[in-house]
């Protein structure tokens, strides 16, 4: 039960929760990577667009799985701080060559962000709806 004057959105993010599996939302995301072929092959868009996407995709996961492996918890500050400077990493490493490729040839590098943009919200909306679909753990 919510106390009074708290309202039901810091009720919600404030009731800690398990960190949710990766699986489904990488799944998820993988999806719309591997969808994304056949629309780029009848659309006739930029195949190394599709391919930019598909390979920054797949080293994003490897990372982020890599990055699961490292506990969590106050018990162990140096693996959780590796594990946040390792997510911002990812970021970067995504970006840079997005940017690089932008650059080079702008259909290329627009078809692989929008591809890649497009994974990273479907695996972001899944990962949040699998966690508020949790119970919430005892403080």
């Amino acid at each position: 039960r919510l106390r009074e004057g708290r309202s039901v959105s810091e009720g919600i993010f404030a009731t800690p929760r398990p960190v949710p599996h990766r699986l489904a939302p990488a799944l998820a995301g993988t999806a719309v990577i591997v969808l994304a072929l056949p629309i780029f092959l009848v659309a006739g868009w930029p195949l190394k667009g599709w391919v930019t996407a598909a390979v920054l995709w797949t080293a994003g996961q490897a990372l982020a799985a890599l990055l699961t492996r490292l506990p969590l918890g106050t018990g162990n500050l140096a693996a959780a701080g590796m594990r946040g400077i390792g997510t911002s990493f990812r970021a970067m490493a995504v970006g840079i060559p997005l940017v690089a490729v932008t650059v080079a040839d702008e259909r290329v590098g627009l078809a692989a962000a929008v591809v890649y943009a497009l994974a990273f919200t479907v695996e972001l909306a899944v990962s949040v709806v699998e966690y508020f679909g949790q119970e919430a753990s005892a403080r």
